[in-house]
């Protein structure tokens, strides 16, 4: 697959060292930025910036054609947006304040050191491709557009809040930076890493993992891959979800629930731009952008140790945070009427009408499993419709239902106790096991079997519940 040149506008190497230039590319194409410009030219070199053709530039200050610190000045001075780093073997510390004065961003000497010079041309590129975001939302925002509305499409909205999230991912689709989405179970985070995908125009695949439930093993061979002969069994080398999503987008569902010994390699893969497969000890590039989503309170996991803090912190340079269903009650009609519409299409059958007494029945009710909730109702309800008309007495009937169970039971007093599944008041006290046992059993007797609504009750994902319930079925 042809992939497009990182970053967009090549890297200016400006030396008179052949040599020099050579290794210096060499370097950076080894690091996945392979677009860089070579050249001794001072006057190429002005007008190559000046006009806007490059991203940053490595500077030699003593060429035989001109004087290098002058040169700096004219570059900050016409194109005072692209990064200058100085690449020389003057160790002098009045012309290093000279330079970082006249707006070089860093000053590195001769003999390049590898990991010095990546680490400030990454910042320099990132320093870029934040100026580039920060204009663009600011664009987005003042005149209150979208470049690309179809790429929303799937999202059914009129919340304000909502479409100013649509503006924000325009902004922000360009970058390789990660992406982290944030909200209730059933608000849609997967729609929202799609649209990601979508408006950053990447020509790789998006691929999707579920990280609940994931041991460290399964997670690194999902995700990594194996080569043949890795472990038993590994008959056949495996390219892993890393590389099939390069030059696309890889979209970590459920990352709040990840292991310690997974956070680490993800943190490496997110940190470094690399990962090692089963087996292998040469370490692969990723080539994909990681868009992350989860329901849990990431700060909370971070205070209380269960989430590293430095994965957390790389994981949401760009945050998504999807406001509930409850919180923007305008778009339930829409919501509904797209609904039936959507379930009567897959039925063959005519929508049924969507009436005031229909959105009056709906409008007080919380939806704790957001729009998943409200989906599952409304398919429920036209394949039940009789004559064109759906049974809004039987939706209040369910709802009134969903309501009763939809808060969390407290420690019921002695005389209660009976309705428990397990006795919480007698002499044989629950062990940690048995209590939680019995809290998701409770809770899905309350939601009549509804896994969105169990999961809600809880405070967990739907993906951690079937796992416990399946962990429950085994013993």
């Amino acid at each position: 697959m042809n992939q497009a040149p990182y970053p967009e506008r090549p890297i200016l190497i400006l030396d008179d060292d052949e040599g020099l230039r050579v290794r210096v590319s060499l370097i950076l194409a080894e690091a996945g930025i392979g677009n860089s410009l070579m050249t001794d030219d001072p006057a190429l070199a002005l007008r190559l910036v000046a006009s806007g053709q490059v991203a940053l530039v490595l500077l030699d200050l003593f060429l035989p054609q001109a004087d290098g610190e002058a040169l700096l000045g004219s570059f900050t001075a016409s194109s005072p947006e692209v990064p200058v780093i100085v690449v020389t073997g003057d160790t002098e510390p009045e012309r290093i304040v000279r330079c970082m004065r006249a707006g070089a961003i860093d000053y590195i000497v001769k003999p390049v050191d590898k990991g010095r010079l990546l680490v400030s041309v990454w910042n320099g590129l990132a320093t870029v491709e934040l100026r580039r975001e920060l204009e663009g939302f600011r664009e987005r925002v003042l005149e209150g557009r979208l470049e690309h509305p179809e790429t929303f499409a799937e999202i059914v909205t009129a919340d304000q809040r909502m479409l100013d999230l649509f503006r924000y991912i325009e902004s922000i689709a360009p970058s390789r930076n990660s992406v982290l989405v944030l909200g209730e179970t059933g608000t849609g985070k997967e729609l929202f890493a799609r649209a990601v995908h979508a408006a950053s125009g990447r020509s790789g695949s998006f691929v999707a993992v579920n990280a609940a439930g994931l041991d460290d093993g399964l997670f690194s061979d999902a995700l990594f891959g194996h080569r043949k002969g890795a472990y038993t069994g590994a008959d056949a080398a495996r390219a892993g979800l890393v590389r099939e999503a390069a030059g696309g987008t890889l979209f970590l569902d459920e990352i709040g629930d990840l292991d310690q010994r997974s956070q680490v390699k993800l943190l490496r893969l997110l940190q470094d731009g690399e990962y090692y497969p089963s087996g292998s000890d040469a370490p692969m590039r990723s080539e994909a952008r990681v868009v992350a989503a989860t329901s849990r309170d990431l700060r909370e996991a971070v205070k209380t140790g269960g989430f590293r803090s430095d994965l957390y912190f790389r994981l949401q340079t760009h945050p998504i945070r999807i406001p509930p269903l409850r919180d923007r009650r305008r778009d339930i009609p829409l919501l509904v009427r797209h609904f039936v519409v959507q379930s009567a299409e897959s039925l063959g059958s005519t929508p049924p009408a969507v009436t005031e007494e229909l959105l009056s029945a709906l409008s007080g009710h919380d939806f704790p499993g957001n729009v998943r909730e409200l989906e599952a109702l409304m398919n429920d309800a036209v394949a039940k419709a009789r004559n064109g008309e759906l049974d809004v007495s039987a939706i209040r009937e369910r709802l009134s239902s969903e309501g009763e169970g939809a808060a969390m039971p407290g420690l019921a007093p002695a005389e209660a106790c009976g309705g428990l599944p397990i006795s919480l008041c007698g002499e044989n006290f629950p062990t940690l096991r048995e209590a939680e046992n019995a809290l998701v059993a409770l809770a899905l007797e309350r939601a009549t079997g509804n896994m969105s609504l169990a999961a809600g009750m809880l405070g967990i994902s739907r993906q951690t519940l079937y796992k416990k319930v399946a962990d429950m079925e085994k013993t």
